[in-house]
């Protein structure tokens, strides 16, 4: 019996699409000023001095700032510039520019598994600083009170069995009883070799006929 869920973002709940053309340009575009503005405060000052630790060598600003740009464009997984890019995201939600995108079966299916008594957690390579804004700042409104929790790059990388068996211990549960939703099978893989069930959402592309995972189109096809 699944007693709890966790789940992906990106092509999971909400859109690709959403994140790569919305999302990352507009830290693109929005990350010197905010970097240079903002580096005299702790948290950004504790988030440059991780890009050079990164880097492998002391930056200047200047160098911060392209070697941020450049892991953007890179779509680099690396905890400090997912920290610094929920920062500047926050201003973009909180100042209207967009709205966190939720596929509305998502939406549904996630409520009605909350009112069930299924646990729901999410575990995304975005920070969960910015998982609770793009959950929190919606157009159906803030949606952070379905989840029970949330993970991120910290506990480890997603393609890693050790990171789903860290979740696992988390819980407090059978790794069977907990079901992994993701866009990605290297995830998925991971999370079955922890010992969880597993869902692989192909929204947009083609079922994988030879694909091991129970494949779905949307969330009103999983079945558990």
């Amino acid at each position: 019996m699944i007693k709890a869920i966790v789940t992906d973002i990106e092509g999971t709940t909400s859109s690709i699409r959403f994140v790569h053309d919305v999302l990352f340009p507009y830290a693109h575009e929005h990350i010197a000023e905010y970097v240079r503005t903002h580096s005299g405060e702790s948290g950004v000052k504790a988030q440059i001095e991780a890009v050079c630790q990164e880097a492998g060598k002391e930056l200047d600003l200047d160098g911060v700032i392209t070697q941020l740009k450049r892991w953007i464009d890179e779509d680099k997984k690396i905890t400090s510039l997912k920290a610094l890019q929920g920062m500047i995201w926050e201003s973009g939600y909180k100042n209207g520019d967009f709205k966190g995108h939720i596929y509305p079966d998502a939406k549904e299916y996630l409520e009605r598994w909350h009112e069930h008594g299924i646990a729901l957690y999410v575990y995304s390579s975005g920070s969960v600083y910015a998982q609770k804004l793009l959950f929190g700042y919606t157009e159906y409104g803030d949606l952070n009170s379905l989840f029970s929790g949330n993970f991120d790059t910290q506990i480890g990388a997603k393609v890693e069995a050790e990171s789903y068996r860290t979740i696992v211990r988390d819980l407090k549960l059978a790794p069977e009883q907990i079901l992994f939703l993701s866009d990605i099978e290297k995830e998925l893989d991971a999370a079955r070799e922890a010992g969880m069930q597993t869902c692989w959402l192909v929204r947009d592309d083609a079922p994988d006929s030879s694909a091991s995972h129970q494949q779905v189109s949307d969330f009103s096809q999983i079945e558990f």
